[in-house]
């Protein structure tokens, strides 16, 4: 049974990592990282039933809560360049460069 879930997990993340290295859009771009921590989650939620602890459920629990904050921000950012720039582009954020 867990062989289906990280069978899963593993197609979810390819599919971020893929969504990452070939968009271009900003959005697009979080949502595949938002994906590829939801296939940490599933991962760690499938060790933990297997083991019958709640330690999966718990860690799940911070990372979506990271990921929680770590959008907030981001969708700040992209704001603020998107006023200055009027573009969603990745190639917006080497102006963050010092």
């Amino acid at each position: 049974m867990i062989h289906s879930y990280l069978y899963l997990s593993i197609i979810l993340f390819c599919l971020g990592i893929v969504g990452v290295i070939s968009r271009r859009n900003v959005f697009t771009v979080f949502m595949s990282i938002e994906l590829m921590l939801n296939a940490a989650n599933l991962t760690f939620i499938a060790f933990s039933r297997i083991h019958e602890s709640m330690d999966g459920h718990v860690l799940a629990m911070m990372v979506m809560a990271v990921a929680a904050a770590e959008a907030a921000l981001a969708l700040a950012v992209v704001i603020l360049l998107h006023k200055h720039k009027s573009k969603l582009d990745t190639n917006v954020f080497s102006l963050l460069k010092g």
